[in-house]
Parts: structure tokens; C-alpha cells; sequence
């Protein structure tokens, strides 16, 4: 049973397009299914996570970690009687926006844009569903519902105040130009917080790094298994499952560990949003978008942990020198391919030189970033490898 506070995707506040209701699948259900059949959706199958995808099959992808964030997400939605479709959507859209290459990626393309705006992978997923997807014959986007848009653009929380000045992480540089022009044709309500849905999505996302990240670690041998007994809730884990099984392989033990944490991690954010819940009584999805604070959230204590095993993995695996160094070649990477095709727009594909000339120079800029976000890895390894004589091996 949906609780009152959930988003009813019988009650949508609709698409931007009108189109006619499905008779088998929810307004929620359609989104997820749009997403799913995306082009964008497609090539998160070859972007970086962490580590670049010549470096081994078994680490995390942008796809794999998508797919692991939506189990996530559907598990709290299911037991915080929330909509699960609109989760799940969320969840699998949530990272479209990525470049190749990751955060080395997107910092590389937020340079070149510098003059511009700036890059911002959430304005850039915005910009993928309402605009670049081109598929239908009466819409640019992928048309979703108002209730998705929302939850992809403040899923961590309102982006302005009420009267349109940016909040604190957007006061040096501004709302991102996508977002705000969006805003004008649909009203997202930037002042407010997102659904309950897009806030659980965003902890499901923070979930699946803390435990993924852990485990892709390990199998790179960045840090051991003792390492991260240092910190203090896997360290207590780690503990609980030595006492059970003194003799069990440190495979297994790696396997356990992460399977109890996503467990743990789970349990606490449904209890303290269920305690969030039951302290504001909200008696619609409105009650939510116009309360004070956000109801999704770890506790004190756990959110304590997350931060603990976040500030663990900061240095020895985001910072660490084997990682910077491929990923500070895979910016250069992207630097290259902007500086080209600024310089010559014929060395792009026929499809994206068309209007080109027309545009003005901010335009022209994302234009080109469009192009480069949407490539993945690989493919922008075989650009670099085709307008320059040297291209690094990333490894």
C-alpha cells in the first residue's frame, strides 16, 4: 500500500508534451521504461566509475553502478511504501549526465567551459532527457514526468531560495543555464525539496559508492582488508564475521562485508526517515516538497560512518597516485577533443556540424561539450587515437 506522502503516478503533474495515458504501465513505469531504452542508457556500459575499462572485467562501470543504486533504491521505496517505479527511474537515470572518464571527465569538460557556465553532470543528465534524446517524432527528450524532472534536478536538495537566489553550492558559480532555462518552459519548484522518492534515491546512490568503491578497492589491491578494518563500521563487521567464521577466505570475508554494510546502510536510512516521517506527518508528496528539512537521511551515528569510510577512500583510492595518474591522463584526453573541435569543426561527425556555424560562441561550446559527454571511454580513446599522433594507454 503506498503511503499518503508517496508520489501518485495517477496524480502526475504531467509531461511537458501531453501524451495519452498507457493503458498497461504507470506514468512512473514509462519513465523508467524510456530511460532504459535510451541511447545514453546504452553507453554508461562503457564509462568509467573509478577505474577505465581496459583495466579489468570485474571492476564497477557507470552501468553496474547504476543498476546496483536502483536495487538499492527499489529495496527503500519498497519498505518506506513509496513508489517504486518513480525510484527506480530516478535511480537508472540519475548518471546520464557522466562523461567518459568519470569526475576526471567532467572537471576536463567544467575547464573548457569555463567561460560558459561550466559543466555540471546533473544539468547534463537534465539536458539528456529534455533535449539531446532525440527518438520521438513530436518531442526532442525523452518526455518524462514532472515528478522524475524534479527528482533529478534536487535530489540533494533545493537548488535557490523562494525568491530564485542560488543556495550556498551555487552561489559562486550559479544554478547551471540548463536547469534555470528548463525551469521557465516547466516549473520545477527550485526552492523546494524534491519527493521523498528522489531523496531516497540520492542515499541509495551514496550506498552503493560506499560499499562498490570498498570492494573495487580491494580487487585492486589500493588498500587491504585490514586497512579497512581500521574504520569503524566496516571494522566492526569485518570483527562479527571473523568470530563466525574464524577459517572463512578473504574472497568470501570481502563478499560478506559488503553484503552486510548495504544491508546495514539500508536498515538505518529506513529507520531514520521512518522517524523523520513520523515527527513532520506529512499527508501528501507536497507536505514533503515544502518541508523545513529533507526526511531521508542516515543517523548521526551512521552518517558519522559514511563520512568515516568516505574520508578512508578519498586518499587511497580517488587520490591514490596509480588512479590520479591514468585519470589525470584521461582529462587530457578530453581537453584535446574540445580544443580540436573548437579549432575545426569539420573533424566532427556530419551530424554534429549541422547548425554549427550558426550559433554563437557560448552555444558552440556546448554544443562540442554535448558531443564529447556523450562519448564513452573507448570511443573517445578511438577519436583521440584518430586526430592526434599519441594517445595514452590509460593503465
Amino acid at each position: 500500500m503506498r503511503a499518503l506522502y508517496a508520489c501518485d503516478p495517477g496524480h502526475s503533474r504531467g509531461r511537458l508534451h501531453a501524451e495519452p495515458a498507457s493503458q498497461s504501465r504507470s506514468a512512473f513505469r514509462r519513465d523508467c521504461d524510456r530511460v532504459i531504452h535510451s541511447t545514453a542508457f546504452r553507453r554508461l556500459k562503457h564509462k568509467t566509475q573509478v577505474f577505465v575499462f581496459d583495466e579489468g572485467d570485474h571492476y564497477r562501470t557507470r552501468l553496474t553502478h547504476t543498476l546496483e543504486v536502483t536495487q538499492v533504491a527499489r529495496a527503500l521505496a519498497r519498505r518506506l511504501h513509496l513508489d517504486e517505479d518513480l525510484a527506480e527511474a530516478l535511480a537508472l537515470a540519475h548518471d546520464l549526465g557522466h562523461p567518459p572518464f568519470g569526475h576526471a571527465g567532467e572537471r576536463a569538460l567544467d575547464a573548457c567551459l569555463a567561460a560558459f557556465g561550466g559543466f555540471d553532470h546533473n544539468a547534463q543528465t537534465l539536458r539528456i532527457v529534455t533535449a539531446l534524446e532525440r527518438r520521438y517524432p513530436k518531442f526532442d527528450g525523452l518526455n518524462l514526468t514532472w515528478e522524475t524532472l524534479e527528482g533529478l534536478v534536487k535530489h540533494n536538495g533545493p537548488l535557490t531560495d523562494r525568491s530564485g537566489a542560488p543556495l550556498p553550492r551555487y552561489r559562486e558559480h550559479g544554478v547551471p543555464a540548463t536547469i534555470l532555462a528548463y525551469d521557465k518552459l516547466q516549473d520545477l519548484q527550485l526552492w523546494s525539496f524534491a519527493g521523498v522518492e528522489a531523496q531516497i534515491a540520492a542515499f541509495a546512490d551514496d550506498i552503493a559508492y560506499d560499499a562498490h568503491d570498498i570492494d573495487d578497492g580491494l580487487r585492486a589491491a589500493l588498500f587491504h582488508i585490514d586497512d579497512i578494518a581500521a574504520v569503524a563500521l566496516p571494522g566492526r563487521i569485518i570483527g562479527d564475521i571473523r568470530a563466525a567464521y574464524p577459517d572463512l577466505d578473504d574472497h568470501r570475508l570481502v563478499h560478506e562485508l559488503i553484503r552486510q554494510l548495504i544491508g546495514l546502510l539500508i536498515d538505518d536510512v529506513v529507520a531514520e526517515t521512518g522517524r523523520r516521517l513520523a515527527r513532520l506527518d506529512p499527508r501528501s508528496a507536497d507536505d514533503i516538497r515544502n518541508a523545513a528539512a529533507p526526511v531521508a537521511g542516515f543517523s548521526a551515528e551512521v552518517g558519522e560512518a559514511d563520512r568515516a569510510i568516505k574520508a578512508f577512500l578519498k586518499p587511497r583510492m580517488y587520490r591514490h597516485p596509480r588512479v590520479m595518474r591514468v585519470m589525470d591522463q584521461a582529462a587530457g584526453v578530453v581537453r584535446d577533443l574540445f580544443a580540436r573541435y573548437d579549432a575545426h569543426p569539420g573533424d566532427l561527425p556530419e551530424e554534429w556540424q549541422q547548425g554549427l556555424a550558426s550559433l554563437d560562441e557560448a552555444a558552440r561550446a556546448r554544443h562540442i561539450a554535448d558531443f564529447i559527454a556523450g562519448m564513452t571511454d573507448r570511443y573517445a580513446l578511438a577519436e583521440h587515437g584518430r586526430l592526434f599522433d599519441s594517445t595514452p594507454e590509460l593503465r
